[in-house]
């Protein structure tokens, strides 16, 4: 038995064409056990998949219904609150899909999830993160296994030359600290104002063969 078939439960799932071979490949991930605001992220591989199955989904700049392309959704992974056994369970998985030579999209999910499946991935593998945080806390909630220092766990074990953020415009003054002290690549908020982020994203994109993208 395969980690996607002991680890995933197919229902529910998005409508799409079963003709031909998949597009992309798809998994939710319903964990949200350190949040620190309101809980409620968990429920949203779900609601993602309701959405896309009650709107229109026809793309007009590249002549593309989606509904007529086969992207396969291996539903949801096992609930559970404890966030080792989530990180083990999502490398497993990510690994096993790769090797396939698959697109995937992760359906979450707090920001703690992309320690696991990121991790998944070749070393070489690209990195860009969209988000108003850093996530660079040494600990938060009295956990270092926090959404709030996902990015921090990844720098430690991978360092930071595959990395870019982008947009931070809230943060602490540890997570400058190490920000500057481990020399990862950012664009500001003050840099896409300017309009000069897509250049430096495209720049940075292009140094890789592979990329993930959150």
């Amino acid at each position: 038995m395969s980690f996607s078939e002991f680890y995933l439960d197919k229902n529910p799932l998005i409508s799409s064409s079963d003709e031909g071979e998949p597009v992309a490949t798809i998994f939710g991930i319903p964990f949200d056990s350190t949040h620190s605001y309101k809980p409620g992220c968990r429920f949203g591989p779900n609601e993602i998949r309701d959405a896309f199955n009650n709107i229109e989904i026809f793309y007009s700049e590249l002549q593309i219904d989606l509904e007529t392309v086969n992207i396969e959704d291996l539903g949801n992974t096992k609930h559970t609150v404890v966030a080792t056994e989530m990180l083990d369970m999502l490398k497993k998985i990510t690994g096993e899909l790769l090797e396939k030579n698959r697109q995937l999209f992760f359906l979450g999910g707090e920001h703690l999830i992309t320690y696991g499946t990121y991790m998944g991935f070749p070393k070489e593998t690209g990195y860009v993160v969209f988000d108003a945080h850093y996530d660079l806390r040494e600990e938060y909630g009295d956990t270092k296994l926090s959404h709030a220092s996902y990015l921090r766990r990844i720098v430690e074990q991978r360092g930071s030359d595959n990395i870019l953020h982008v947009g931070a415009r809230a943060f602490v003054k540890e997570e400058m600290a190490f920000l500057k002290e481990n020399k990862i690549k950012t664009i500001s908020d003050k840099e896409i104002r300017q309009g000069i982020g897509p250049q430096i994203l495209k720049d940075h994109v292009s140094t890789f063969d592979k990329l993930y993208q959150f």
